[in-house]
């Protein structure tokens, strides 16, 4: 079997690790020019934690993760209004978590490919036709291969969704949020963020910091807006929406990068009444973008990634590998986007008596046995996807 995924990130890498370890032919095409430096840190747990480890992969993982304490939420001057002890967090998921940077986690699993893995960088995708028995993939450049199936696992604003089930306005749920990422030097906000994840504890619109080796930080940022229509200058926006927090972002602000390093996007989630079609199949946020208020795009992505691999390999047919695919990840998407539906009014609060409310709720959940509610809160109910292993592995997750 040939096997052409589109899309080299997190997703599309941990597909392409686990088909290889089954002897399957990869192909993986990406339209940038190379690997996307851009991202924002991540609290990695759940379904896609489980998975690495199955792979082999978790020491590695652990090794590019950065430890956090706390995550505080402070006001105008720097000073603690309520904070998330992550270690009390990391107890409430079994300690299975691990705080790490998107670029980083992608990076573990794009360097730890087989060597039999033929990763293709500035290939962006044109055109996909099913043939019936195979589908051919156009290249931007012309090029033009077959294999046996094709994978968009290329992203929220997937081009492999767009050639095969339509224009993106179909499927994606605009959530009304805006978020951006980058990644600047300081020394003193540095040393004042220590190991902590700094957030402003401020209405509508919020900025935070982590510290990174080597003296770095990375930046996010997050804002109400009605309008989903994304900047033309990321840099300018950042500048326009955030000048009037206080505390570190103004420093922060005059030592953005240029607008092609920062990562700027809508927050929304996609959804599809088949992830399917053909010979052609979705994977991760391509299909089942849950968003950044669930926190586990990057775990459901290499989950169902590990799921797909599975199927594929010991299914008796294409058609039979998706169909149950879709019927062990799906039930566990749809829970996370509600979660994250749900969540939205407390992730960054409109007004003063929600600021309020999220303030008393984290001095709550600081009392001792309070852990596990204030886990489900944020992540969902526990679920279990069944992989069928050969040993008979059930990767059960937060």
């Amino acid at each position: 079997m040939k096997v052409a995924i589109c899309g080299a990130g997190i997703t599309g890498l941990a597909l392409a690790h686990r088909l290889a370890a089954q002897d399957v032919e990869v192909v993986v095409l990406e339209r940038a020019a190379g690997p996307r430096q851009q991202g924002y840190m991540i609290d990695f747990f759940g379904p896609g934690f489980d998975a690495v480890e199955e792979m082999g992969l978790l020491p590695q993982v652990e090794d590019a993760a950065y430890r956090v304490d706390e995550a505080s939420l402070l006001d105008d001057r720097g000073r603690s209004r309520a904070a998330i002890d992550y270690v009390r967090f990391a107890k409430s998921v079994g300690g299975r978590l691990c705080s790490i940077m998107r670029p980083d986690l992608e990076r573990v699993l794009r360097t730890t490919l087989p060597s039999t893995v033929d990763v293709r960088f500035d290939a962006g995708v044109a055109g996909v036709e099913d043939l019936g028995d195979r589908v051919r993939v156009t290249l931007a450049d012309g090029e033009a291969l077959e294999a046996d199936l094709v994978v968009g696992a290329d992203g929220i604003h997937s081009t492999v969704r767009r050639l095969v089930f339509g224009d993106e306005s179909g499927f994606l749920r605009y959530l009304g949020f805006h978020t951006a990422a980058f990644v600047f030097e300081d020394e003193e906000i540095r040393e004042w963020v220590g190991e902590r994840f700094c957030l402003t504890d401020t209405i509508g619109t919020q900025m935070g910091f982590y510290g990174l080796r080597d003296g770095k930080l990375a930046a996010y940022a997050v804002h109400r807006t009605a309008d989903p229509t994304l900047p033309d200058d990321a840099r300018a926006a950042l500048r326009t929406t955030y000048d009037s927090l206080g505390w570190a972002v103004p420093k922060a602000l005059d030592l953005c990068p240029p607008a092609e390093e920062v990562y700027y996007d809508q927050v929304a989630q996609i959804e599809m009444s088949s992830w399917s079609r053909g010979r052609v199949v979705l994977v991760g946020d391509a299909c089942y973008a849950v968003s950044l208020l669930a926190g586990q795009g990057a775990s459901l992505g290499i989950a169902g990634a590990f799921v797909l691999a599975e199927q594929l390999t010991r299914a008796p047919s294409i058609e039979a590998a998706f169909a149950e695919y879709e019927k062990l990840v799906r039930p566990v998407v749809t829970e996370k986007q509600q979660v994250a539906r749900r969540g939205a009014r407390w992730f960054l609060p409109a007004n003063r008596f929600l600021l309020q409310a999220r303030r008393v709720f984290l001095r709550v959940a600081r009392l001792p046995g309070l852990e596990r509610p204030l886990a489900a809160a944020v992540t969902g109910k526990s679920t279990a996807l069944v992989t069928n292993l050969k040993q008979g592995t059930v990767i059960r997750s937060r």
